[in-house]
Order: C-alpha cells, then structure tokens, then sequence
C-alpha cells in the first residue's frame, strides 16, 4: 500500500485526485509488479483514467491477457462503480483498499459490486489497509483547494 500511495502523490502536479493503484502478478503482495497506476483525468481529459483501470490495463498488456486471474489490485481508495466493474471483468482474484468512499465506493460503502452474487465473479475484498494514511492525502489534497 505504501507504493500505492506514492504512486498517488504522483498525481498531485497534474491537479488529480490523488489516488494510486498496482497490480500484483499472483503470489499477493510478495507477487511481482504487472501494473501501477495513477488517477489521470485531469493530465489527460480521459474520463476513466482512474488509477485502477491503467493499472488493470498495464497488467493486461503485461501478461498478454486480459484475465488476471490470480492477481490483486491495490488501491488507496476504496474504487467506484467503474472501477469495481474492471476488476470483476478482469477476473482479479483480490482487491486490497485503503480509504473508505462513503459518497462513491463500490466495495461496501454505497454498493458492493465487488461481492454482488448476481455477477459471474467475486474477488475476495480486503478494506482499511493504511487507511488512515490514505485518507489524510485525499483529506489535504481537497482542504487545500
């Protein structure tokens, strides 16, 4: 998670949310590095570069596959509807996040996409790694503007 969050510290000069994402080739978080990630909308106008889909997409180009099976994500906000949707479509074995997103978190906060049962795949979830760390970034980031 620590990489996570330097990796959304990245985000900060280009204005954007900083939120950051890997992706770990299976072996968890001993698992080489497929992926990373860094929210990019505000860099590139592209309304889904949120950290977890370029992450998703590096490790997809990576493995020549788009299943990541046996892979996790890593992320210090817990993802959106969009993002929850990639992982389940990318097969992804695990989702580790960081902060809770009570106004749009998709993994338990508003909805839990990542576990509905009415989907073809639920990655197992793991919440509140670092979340304190996490939080305080995005909670600076938006006092300051």
């Amino acid at each position: 998670m620590r990489r996570a969050l330097a990796e959304a510290g990245a985000a900060l000069p280009t204005g954007d949310v900083p939120v950051g994402a890997l992706v770990l080739g299976p072996g968890g978080p001993d698992g080489v590095l497929l992926g990373h990630g860094r929210n990019e909308r505000e860099a590139t106008g592209d309304p889904t570069a949120h950290a977890e889909v370029l992450a998703l997409r590096e490790a997809a180009r990576q493995l020549g596959n788009w299943r990541l099976a046996g892979c996790t994500l890593v992320v210090t906000l817990e993802p959106c509807t969009m993002c929850a949707g990639a992982s389940v479509l990318s097969r992804i074995d695990r989702v580790v996040y960081g902060a809770l997103d009570p106004k749009a978190g998709a993994a338990g906060s508003l909805w839990d996409a990542l576990r509905d049962r009415r989907l073809n795949h639920r990655p197992e979830v793991i919440g509140g790694v670092l979340a304190d760390d996490c939080g305080r970034l995005l909670t600076d980031f938006f006092r300051a503007r």
